[in-house]
């Protein structure tokens, strides 16, 4: 499913600016849209956040067994 792609994605990309942040004080996404407050850095922020609870509906969904056949 596309959405579990998107979300998937955006979850990575917010475990690694928490990464950055926990081993480097590097906030990248605060550095690329203009600071930590600023309107676009909360709308990622707030997308990540979403796409993390996307996620949690993952571990509890049954496989398709279809899909085990790759």
């Amino acid at each position: 499913m596309i959405m579990d792609k998107i979300a998937l994605i955006l979850a990575i990309i917010g475990g690694l600016n928490w990464g950055s942040i926990g081993i480097f004080g590097f906030d990248a996404v605060a550095f690329l849209f203009g600071g930590a407050n600023s309107a676009m850095s909360r709308v990622i922020y707030t997308l990540v956040g979403l796409a993390a609870i996307w996620c949690i509906s993952l571990l509890f969904r049954e496989r398709d067994p279809v899909e085990d056949r790759t």
